[in-house]
């Protein structure tokens, strides 16, 4: 049996929202204009056809919350402007599509909130809009060739 493992090379992403491990202003959050974030990217492979953004919180007390799904991104963009969408959205787990700020519980602590773009090796992943995150994350298997992410924290006291 023959195993081929497919190197996923790294990109470069970045936010004028919000620096790196840093706290997002409440601005982008429920508790303020819950506006979506700005999300730039580089250094990406020139085979891309495509790109992912999935925005989730590892720290909810439910599991993973899925807070911005945008699929079918064209590889010739590479930013989404603060507000705007491109692609097709997916459906967030507040049920709705689109972006949904971070909003955790009340005292329960810092949650991190990660943007995370993927490339890949197709032009669409054959997905209607309004997919899950899961469905998303199900029909890119496979397809990743490229992958970076940047993490912002928010607390609600």
């Amino acid at each position: 049996m023959i195993f081929l493992v497919m190197q996923i090379q790294s990109i470069k992403v970045y936010s004028s929202s919000f620096k790196n491990s840093e706290p997002i202003p409440s601005k982008y959050t429920c508790e303020g204009e819950n506006v979506s974030v700005h999300v730039k990217w580089e250094e990406f492979p020139k085979e891309t056809k495509s790109f992912v953004l999935i925005m989730s919180d590892p720290d909810a007390p439910i599991g993973t919350f899925y807070h911005w799904i945008l699929y079918d991104i064209p590889a010739s963009i590479n930013e989404i402007k603060e507000g705007e969408s491109v692609g097709l959205k997916g459906k967030n787990d507040f049920g709705r599509l689109g972006y949904g700020g971070p909003c955790p519980p009340r005292g329960h602590g810092k949650h991190r909130y990660y943007v995370t773009i993927y490339a890949l090796n197709v032009d669409k992943i054959g997905l209607k809009e309004g997919a899950s995150a899961k469905e998303v994350l199900k029909a890119i298997e496979g397809k990743i060739i490229a992958k970076g992410e940047i993490f912002g924290t928010y607390e609600r006291k």
